[in-house]
């Protein structure tokens, strides 16, 4: 007989929150670290589906696609059906680097009317929605660990974490959430 390891994603199960705010697991998702010239977004645009943005803090989404910016030549790309974004970057010519991150990140689904309150905690940026409009994204600090926060609607935010960071990082959130409910 043959003993089979049964890997248990990070934070599975895990869930929290208040009156106000909800804490969930994001569901799995394809990721992939991306690097690349102004000259080469037309190509990977089209390749991937989906407006590779070419502005601070913004986002493209297409379905269930969304390229985040995180700094003039580098983005994360997600894909909650599983898509195979490595295969889909390899057929662009042009000068760029897909690395696939889809086992380093974890990702937290932070919703309801609490979920800017419970953000704000812990983070330095101003989140509100005039500021941080639906479809904004930034790379930042979350307590003590680094984070990628993308609004995805009014009142609901998508934290990506290295997983080695997100049990921390869903602890420090679900204490905001309490306080967020108060």
């Amino acid at each position: 007989m043959v003993d089979v390891a049964i890997r248990k994603f990070a934070l599975s199960g895990n869930h929290a929150g208040s009156a106000t705010v909800r804490l969930t697991p994001a569901p799995a998702a394809s990721r992939v670290a991306l690097r690349a010239p102004a000259g080469s977004l037309k190509a990977l645009s089209s390749a991937l589906g989906v407006k590779v943005p070419d502005a601070p803090k913004t986002s493209g989404r297409q379905g269930g696609r969304s390229v985040l910016w995180l700094g003039p030549d580098e983005w994360l790309v997600l894909d909650e059906d599983g898509a195979d974004l490595m295969a889909m970057c390899s057929g662009v010519s042009l000068l760029h680097s897909a690395t696939d991150v889809s086992h380093r990140n974890v990702g937290i689904i932070v919703s309801g009317p609490g979920a800017e309150a419970t953000l704000s905690a812990g983070c330095p940026q101003d989140l509100s929605i005039g500021t941080f409009p639906v479809g904004a994204c930034s790379r930042t600090l979350f307590g003590k660990a680094e984070v990628v926060i993308f609004r995805t609607e009014d009142d609901t935010f998508r934290i990506e974490c290295w997983r080695s960071f997100s049990d921390y990082v869903f602890g420090l959130l679900a204490e905001a959430a309490v306080d967020a409910g108060h």
